[in-house]
């Protein structure tokens, strides 16, 4: 299918020089790009993984209080 598309002059002339020292048409390039930046854009996003929030590296054996974990927290720093 043809079809015009608009870029610089600069991106062409890059574009051509990559092409040619790849031994490939300047379509087959432009096929890759696009493939490339489809394929990173519908690719799933790496799911969201919250951080270990242990204290000095010690979990606590069970669920704190609001008001116990800022007596943990700031334990020794003259509350």
């Amino acid at each position: 299918m043809k079809t015009t598309i608009d870029i610089s002059e600069s991106l062409l002339k890059e574009a051509k020089q990559v092409a040619r020292a790849e031994g490939i048409t300047m379509k087959e390039l432009f096929e890759q790009g696009l493939r490339r930046a489809i394929a990173e854009r519908t690719k799933p996003k790496k799911p969201f993984k919250l951080r270990d929030a242990s204290i000095f590296g010690e979990r606590p054996n069970r669920e704190l209080s609001w008001p116990e974990m800022q007596q943990v927290l700031y334990e020794g720093q003259g509350k």
